[in-house]
């Protein structure tokens, strides 16, 4: 039999048999990282060549691997403002640092702490910081953030039960590496499976469940514990629960997290660049979310957080997820309501596009309108909501004042008065909180509802809370408000221009961090400070003119 070799990206390939395409990796040619038979897990090293350099037949680059290490996903352990909420917790309750690091390495660094629960009970943080400078094997599981041979061994055996949540997904412990499912949702042929096998120690195995939401609900489900000053736990809040807000809509038939979050390519094409078949419906593995600033703010200090991927891809991470958010979770209409005296009377309604709340999951993140009114010499009369360069909102009572928070208007009348939706959470004595730790309850959560949310009918862990409960303007699908402003003396016709704006980490909840002396809140803050005037975006806006009477 003839034999032939061949390079591929990076891998040195024997080719036994041209006629069947039976291909695998020569074990004294090409040895890859992390390639030991130790431990439930490979990192991304194992699959990123095989599954990059893939082009569409229009000539679309959806590689794989290329658009993972650009993502949220692949940067969570690298993500400098999870670091430094991380070190403010264990800074707030010392008596459970232990505890802490192990929970909060549950989604951040889960290849890692599922290793070492099984190895010593409890996972760390610290110890496989900073990121780069670590030479162990769990050190570079750590790193690795959510990677391939997390999300494709979770298998289906707890999904949408509330054990599964947490980071309460089942991995098989017992199958030997070598022997090991990877699952994803296309039947393999035989012979080329042996190709990834080779790579990887992974055997491909068919199964649609891995394109189920429940499959994101097992991380994107978060319950914190509140601790008391001796470490006791004193509450319970729903940190992130977009899963069970996707679950009370009209979504919950008509799409799953991974159709949003990773679109399908139109084209049929090839998933592996070494002898890949072409496949329908791939999904992109971008993970579109919210969180546009962080990609900017780990390109921008790429250097200082040990970043591997490219800033071209980085800065098209950013730019796909602004588009993703400027398209598909708002629109925004201005009504002019009838005419009353020196006074004018519009209605400003905000329609939530999205699966879930509008903003969803880590509650630093907020939205809220930005509502200006010019005369006829285009002179500003009225504004409320304007962003400022330090990444506050003019008139926002929280972030003028921590201990305060901006109430929920159905009317409008005075500058000070800001419509944001957000969600406040209080400590156990009724203050207002940035500390997930402390927090036991939620003062307000007037996040914009997805269609089909019934107010009467959810949950407990995700009702609305603070005034909106009762505004009857505030419901399924989004929120009307009224704004009512002098213009007794200026001469019309009026400018009307609204803007709904979002960040996903406001203000208050960077500022707080600046209290604690440690390396990671001290560098966080000092990156915030350095960005904050781009820490927000437009998500939809409207105007018009009124005529003056």
């Amino acid at each position: 039999m003839r034999k032939r070799v061949l390079i591929r990206n990076g891998f040195v390939l024997l080719v036994l048999s041209a006629s069947v395409g039976l291909v695998c990796l020569h074990p004294q040619l090409f040895t890859m990282p992390g390639m030991d038979m130790e431990g439930l897990f490979r990192s991304s090293t194992a699959c990123i060549s095989c599954h990059s350099g893939l082009i569409t037949p229009s000539g679309e680059d959806i590689s794989i691997g290329f658009d993972w290490r650009a993502s949220m996903m692949a940067n969570s352990a690298r993500d400098p403002y999870w670091q430094a909420a991380v070190r403010r917790e264990v800074l707030d309750h010392p008596e459970a640092a232990a505890e802490i690091e192990d929970e909060c390495a549950t989604c951040h660094m889960p290849m890692s702490r599922f290793e070492e629960r099984i190895a010593t009970g409890k996972g760390q943080v610290f110890a496989h910081l900073p990121i780069g400078e670590r030479t162990s094997r769990l050190a570079e599981l750590a790193a690795d953030g959510v990677s391939c041979t997390l999300c494709h061994q979770i298998t289906e055996e707890n999904f949408g039960v509330r054990e599964s949540f947490n980071a309460g997904f089942v991995i098989d412990t017992e199958t030997a590496m070598g022997s090991r499912a990877a699952f994803g949702p296309y039947d393999v042929d035989a012979g080329l499976s042996t190709v990834m096998h080779s790579a990887s120690g992974f055997r491909q195995t068919a199964s649609v469940h891995i394109q189920k939401s429940e499959l994101c609900a097992t991380c994107h489900t978060v319950y914190t514990e509140a601790l008391g000053p001796d470490g006791t736990v004193v509450g319970e809040l729903p940190e992130q629960v977009p899963y069970l807000e996707w679950q009370h809509s009209v979504y919950r038939e008509e799409a799953t997290c991974q159709s949003c979050h990773m679109p399908a390519v139109a084209e049929s094409t090839a998933i592996s660049s070494v002898l890949g078949q072409n496949r329908a419906k791939v999904s992109r593995h971008v993970f579109q979310g919210g969180n546009f600033f962080m990609l900017r703010m780990l390109n921008r200090y790429r250097q200082l957080l040990s970043v591997e991927a490219l800033p071209s891809e980085l800065e098209a991470a950013a730019q796909r997820t602004e588009k993703h958010l400027q398209s598909e979770t708002a629109r925004l209409l201005i009504r002019h309501t009838p005419h009353v005296p020196d006074t004018l009377d519009v209605a400003v309604h905000v329609e939530n596009l999205a699966g879930h709340k509008l903003p969803t999951a880590y509650p630093s993140r907020r939205s809220w309108i930005h509502f200006m009114v010019r005369d006829a010499d285009q002179t500003l009369l009225f504004e409320s909501g304007r962003i400022e360069p330090t990444g506050a909102i003019q008139g926002n009572a929280n972030d003028e004042d921590p201990r305060e928070y901006e109430p929920h208007y159905q009317e409008i009348t005075q500058p000070d008065q800001v419509q944001i939706y957000e969600a406040m959470m209080a400590d156990a004595d009724g203050g207002v909180t940035t500390g997930l730790l402390s927090a036991v309850r939620y003062v307000k959560d007037n996040r914009l509802l997805p269609k089909g949310f019934d107010k009467a009918t959810a949950s407990e862990d995700i009702a609305v809370r603070g005034l909106a409960a009762d505004d009857t303007d505030f419901d399924s699908g989004g929120d009307t408000v009224q704004y009512r402003i002098s213009v007794q003396g200026r001469k019309g016709p009026f400018t009307v221009r609204a803007v709904l704006w979002y960040q996903p980490i406001s203000y208050r909840w960077a500022r707080n961090l600046e209290r604690y002396d440690a390396p990671e809140t001290s560098r966080f803050t000092r990156l915030y400070a350095s960005m904050a005037h781009v820490s927000g975006i437009p998500l939809a806006s409207d105007g018009t003119v009124v005529p003056a009477r």
